[in-house]
């Protein structure tokens, strides 16, 4: 049954949230489990429908795997991979899942992997991952919607990509793991994520340098140098920017715990720049809060370290009510500006003018009926209807599955008024149930 969140907004926030692992980084790292032929034990998994997609994926290609939710861990045993397919059942559903391609060329030397999925926020081509695996030794064919991948062996080469991706970086790096010689990536995407897994595959006796720079080096080693690890994932930094907007919309306060801050260091300054107060009060906990109006500010996506193309919405949502007149230019994803038809329909002041938009900042958003457009956009209208005037209806909840871990308990913990119902319930009135056959 379809369900929505119900914000009943101006309220402002109090309490604390913690942070649950990155789910950009513990995909990459279920998939790169299977490079070892070992057992990995993954600490600090969030509960969300993208890792049970990925479970699925990897369970399709053999690996057994056990998922304890109370513990946040998962354990993977590749040893006996049984299947080089990784079918559109699955993969397409999500994008992550297709890094499972460079893991499996990498052990397996061959890969069938369907096209992937996910949010339809734009082209994401993987063209550059074609063009690194085949600078490795790889031959690779696009067909029936599936890359289909070989090698008798790969050896390690230089790989320069036209701009940084994180995907291909990701695919290059797991497959360069068991190349024979060295790998150096070029331009190699720096998030905070492609450490994390540079630091998970080093648990694993993999030999990496660089991670975090526009270069990485890989030097190869050979399959029985590689071990089973037990390995905790970072804190999500996405999360963290959510419940930073959040409570900053509300008008309140809040504690937000496990978070690595210097991982949002442009983005804090984004907000401290629009007049939010943001302080430290230990290395991994900050208070955040904001008490007046916000001021009108610029940006512009770009990646890592720049201002995250995940956070664009969220930002948009508190500029609809700042005093002057905000551009937000979005440089990664051409579709990444669909939640502004939502914010419209709660009294936003935007124009769009192809990868622009235009914000002038009104007295007050009204709340409404929206629905989620991909994952991001439906956290930043939780943002927005936080922001709002009386009760805002989300639907399209699904999106937000997939990236936020028990996300109404939550936004109950930093006093935000939420409830997830079904539709039919919010369409039902009193009495509408009197005589009805049962």
């Amino acid at each position: 049954m379809s369900e929505k969140l119900i914000i009943k907004g101006q309220n402002p926030s109090s309490g604390e949230v913690t942070i649950s692992g990155a789910k950009n980084s513990v995909l990459k790292l279920m998939a790169a489990s299977l490079l070892c032929g070992d057992k990995c034990t993954i600490y600090n998994v969030p509960e969300l429908s993208d890792v049970e997609i990925m479970l699925e994926v990897i369970e399709e290609l053999g690996a057994k795997t056990y998922y304890d939710k109370i513990a946040k861990k998962i354990e993977i045993d590749s040893v006996n991979l049984t299947n080089c397919t990784a079918s559109q059942k699955f993969v397409s559903k999500m994008r992550a899942s297709f890094c499972v391609l460079g893991a499996l060329v990498g052990r397996m030397k061959e890969a069938k992997v369907a096209l992937p999925g996910g949010c339809k926020i734009g082209e994401r081509r993987v063209n550059f991952h074609i063009k690194g695996l085949e600078t490795l030794g790889c031959s690779c064919d696009i067909k029936d919607g599936y890359v289909i991948a070989k090698a008798t062996e790969l050896k390690g080469d230089t790989v320069c990509f036209d701009i940084p991706s994180v995907g291909a970086t990701e695919n290059v790096m797991m497959a360069s793991v068991l190349a024979q010689g060295t790998t150096v990536i070029q331009n190699a995407a720096q998030e905070p994520e492609i450490v994390d897994l540079a630091n998970f595959l080093k648990s694993m006796g993999a030999l990496i340098e660089g991670a975090g720079t526009s270069q990485i080096v890989i030097t190869g080693v050979s399959q029985s140098e590689l071990r089973g690890c037990e390995y905790t994932t970072i804190p999500d930094r996405i999360e963290a920017g959510t419940y930073m907007s959040i409570i900053i919309a509300s008008g309140g306060s809040g504690i937000i715990k496990n978070i690595f801050p210097n991982h949002l260091t442009l983005f804090t300054g984004k907000l401290l720049e629009m007049g939010a107060n943001i302080k430290l009060i230990d290395p991994n906990t900050m208070e955040v809060s904001s008490n007046k109006r916000l001021s009108a500010m610029n940006f512009i996506t770009q990646p890592y370290p720049g201002f995250p193309t995940d956070l664009q919405a969220l930002a948009m949502a508190l500029l609809t009510t700042a005093e002057g007149i905000s551009v937000v230019t979005e440089s990664l994803y051409e579709n990444r500006f669909m939640h502004v038809s939502e914010f419209w329909k709660m009294g936003a002041n935007i124009i769009v003018n192809k990868k622009h938009a235009i914000i002038k900042g009104v007295d007050c958003l009204v709340g409404t009926q929206v629905s989620s457009t991909d994952l991001r956009a439906g956290a930043a209208l939780v943002t927005a209807a936080v922001m709002a005037k009386g009760e805002t209806e989300i639907g399209q909840l699904s999106h937000i599955d997939r990236g936020y871990e028990h996300f109404v308990e939550k936004l109950k913990g930093l006093n935000i008024d939420a409830q997830r119902v079904d539709e039919k319930s919010i369409e039902l009135k009193p009495g509408e149930l009197d005589g009805a056959r049962i």
